[in-house]
């Protein structure tokens, strides 16, 4: 019996399809995908604290707050302004699991958004 290797991927056809996407569309997928991954580790989905990780949350909150906060004024407030509120949201949710809450400005982000109090 013989196996048939698995396809190497065609790699100048995955930079043509890069190369079609507007940046607004990667930063906003990347910044969607951290947000739905902390929410993941702050307990937030259908099975709970199954797969809660405080510290894995609180590097996920700082990396989107870093994103969004670099690309502030690359992106349109039409996409930013949601993304803005799931962050806090999502700095809300890591400060009312923790617990021993960080200090107000100390939380996961708030170095880039300022302090957020729940």
């Amino acid at each position: 019996m013989s196996e048939t290797p698995p396809e190497s991927p065609d790699f100048d056809a995955m930079a043509r399809d890069i190369a079609e996407v507007p940046a607004v569309e990667v930063i906003v997928t990347v910044a969607v995908n951290l947000m739905s991954a902390a929410a993941v580790k702050l307990g937030l989905t259908e099975e709970g604290d199954t797969h809660k990780d405080l510290d894995e949350a609180r590097k996920l909150v700082h990396a989107l707050a870093g994103l969004l906060d670099a690309t502030a004024t690359e992106i349109s407030s039409f996409h930013a302004a949601p993304l803005r509120d799931g962050l806090k949201s999502l700095q809300l949710a890591f400060r009312e699991a923790s617990l021993v809450p960080d200090e107000p400005g100390k939380g996961p982000g708030e170095k880039y958004t300022g302090p957020v109090y729940g």
